[in-house]
């Protein structure tokens, strides 16, 4: 069974430092792989992670400022390195702002290469759904200098079987497979249907808020989300900046989650001004307690 969990690659705002590389996230959710926001060193960082560029599932870019978008080249190139030499013919969907073709292309075909990476691009706007494996992917439109779009990603719903139940009843192997894909089973005793034998889980959600000064929309991605990936690009201290550049704090990306009712949330995107990402840490606590001040190469579990 898959574990649901983020691999952080990087966690600095537009300039690196000795120890945040460019933004940089993979999220595994039921099942499936997506790679968000992927900035200079994206490919060092997934071998540093151990996460294999053939494993990604999908990419989505929030928009196309280069801390968000210029590990792409490398990540598509790298994919297109693999496919050939493993004679497969995975595709790769890359979701990203309608408004952003152009700078897609050009990202896309930045330098010579072979492309067999077999890449799917996705122009999106807001409110727009797509599929990415099992998981739906819904873009909706921040609060930004530029078109920039949050997600929000649902695996799809699963059914536990009561162990217990199924052993009493004398249900085993193939007969288990067919009540699960068909909701009945013909027994000795009778028909019986699958809500008899364990519960429904839904499907858990994960939030992809990145460069936006506080919205509406912000809280509807984030609304009930197991995890919520939030910028928190400045301390309160420094609000007039992040209105004025259209940015969160760490407050304010406390304050999304505790509105939306979310479970765990994960701070990032930090100013290269701020030598500990603790004291954000400290700030969005005070207002929702449950909040993570991310570093990279971390790997956090929901």
């Amino acid at each position: 069974m898959s574990v649901d969990k983020l691999t952080i690659l990087g966690t600095a705002s537009h300039l690196p430092t000795r120890n945040r590389a460019h933004n940089g996230y993979v999220v595994d959710i039921g099942g499936v792989r997506l790679l968000f926001d992927p900035g200079e060193g994206t490919q060092r960082q997934l071998t540093i992670t151990g996460v294999s560029v053939t494993s990604i599932d999908g990419v989505c870019l929030t928009h196309f400022h280069g801390d968000h978008c210029l590990g792409l080249p490398g990540v598509i190139q790298r994919r297109s390195v693999d496919n050939h030499q493993n004679n497969v013919d995975h595709e790769l969907p890359v979701v990203f702002p309608k408004e952003g073709f152009d700078y897609f292309n050009r990202l896309r075909y930045a330098t010579i290469y072979t492309d067999s990476a077999h890449v799917v691009p996705i122009p999106t706007t807001d409110g727009d759904a797509t599929n990415i494996g099992s998981c739906s992917v819904v873009a909706k439109l921040l609060n930004h200098s530029c078109t920039t779009l949050g997600y929000r990603v649902t695996a799809p719903d699963s059914f536990n079987f009561d162990v217990e139940r199924l052993e009493h009843a004398g249900i085993a192997g193939q007969d288990r497979a067919e009540l699960k894909a068909t909701g009945k089973l013909s027994t000795p005793n009778g028909e019986v249907e699958l809500e008899d034998f364990g519960s429904v889980k839904p499907g858990k959600v994960v939030a992809f808020i990145m460069d936006t000064a506080p919205c509406d929309n912000a809280v509807e991605l984030a609304r009930d989300a197991d995890l919520v990936i939030c910028e928190s690009t400045y301390a309160e201290t420094e609000s007039e900046l992040a209105s004025q550049y259209l940015h969160m704090t760490a407050k304010q990306a406390a304050e999304v989650a505790q509105t939306a009712d979310a479970k765990k949330l994960v701070l990032t995107h930090y100013s290269a001004r701020y030598d500990d990402e603790q004291a954000l840490a400290t700030e969005a606590k005070e207002v929702f307690s449950n909040s993570i001040a991310a570093k990279d190469l971390d790997v956090i579990t929901f």
